[in-house]
């Protein structure tokens, strides 16, 4: 069975993604800060009948790395690697001239430096794998300035960077920036809280996702929803 690991996972388009890959067959390694939430995934999704290790921790941290690298090479090997863990730098998100720049940091660290890190880790299995992958989950606001993200998209931005220029030094890899759009997530609740309009769920998106594993397109820059609906 292929595997993958998730970062991310305990909720949100990271548990969608685990439930979908389940149904697939996959064996996972699933990731977040929260043992409880994330030991509640892990029980749902292996209901599906696949391997599922679940490993609470902090992507930021090199060990909790190289034990997911590892759980991923006891289960057979790392096909798949999906960074969609997040931090946001500051809940509610504010305006660049107050944004503390540990904040900052936090979201660099998480976002951009923790991805390099866990790629570097597993980059030996990835090879040795006949459809190697990475999945960097991106953001409108990587591409786009909108008010109080600056420091979310910025770090955002860069991954998405780092995404395109590991695609050009690992041909033999598939490398895939995803902007999944706007969802009814968690993350974006506490980016803005006074946002009430309603949002799509993550399941909505998956299928975009799981579109890019089926077809395997050049590495590039990918919007969920075009994907969804195939204007790509």
């Amino acid at each position: 069975m292929p595997v993958a690991i998730i970062t991310g996972a305990s909720k949100g388009l990271g548990r969608a993604l685990a439930e979908a890959l389940a149904g697939r067959g996959w064996d996972l390694v699933l990731d977040a800060r929260g043992a409880k939430a994330l030991a509640d995934t892990a029980e749902a999704v292996s209901a599906h009948g696949t391997r599922v290790r679940a490993l609470p921790g902090d992507v930021t941290d090199a060990a909790h790395r190289s034990a997911l690298v590892e759980a991923a090479w006891r289960l057979g090997g790392l096909d798949l690697l999906v960074h969609n863990a997040s931090a946001l730098g500051i809940e509610p998100l504010v305006r660049l001239e107050e944004l503390p720049l540990p904040g900052l940091r936090r979201a660099l660290e998480v976002n951009l430096v923790a991805c390099l890190g866990l790629v570097q880790e597993g980059l030996a299995l990835l090879r040795a794998s006949e459809a190697g992958t990475v999945v960097v989950v991106s953001s409108d606001a990587a591409a786009e300035a909108y008010e109080t993200w600056g420091g979310y998209g910025a770090s955002k931005a860069a991954l998405d960077q780092l995404a395109a220029v590991l695609a050009v030094e690992e041909p033999g890899l598939r490398v895939w920036a995803v902007d999944p759009g706007d969802m009814a997530t968690d993350l974006y609740a506490a980016a803005v809280p006074e946002d009430r309009e309603p949002r799509p769920a993550p399941e909505t998106v998956v299928p975009g996702f799981l579109r890019l594993l089926d077809e395997r397109p050049v590495s590039g820059r990918y919007a969920a929803a075009a994907l969804v609906d195939g204007s790509v």
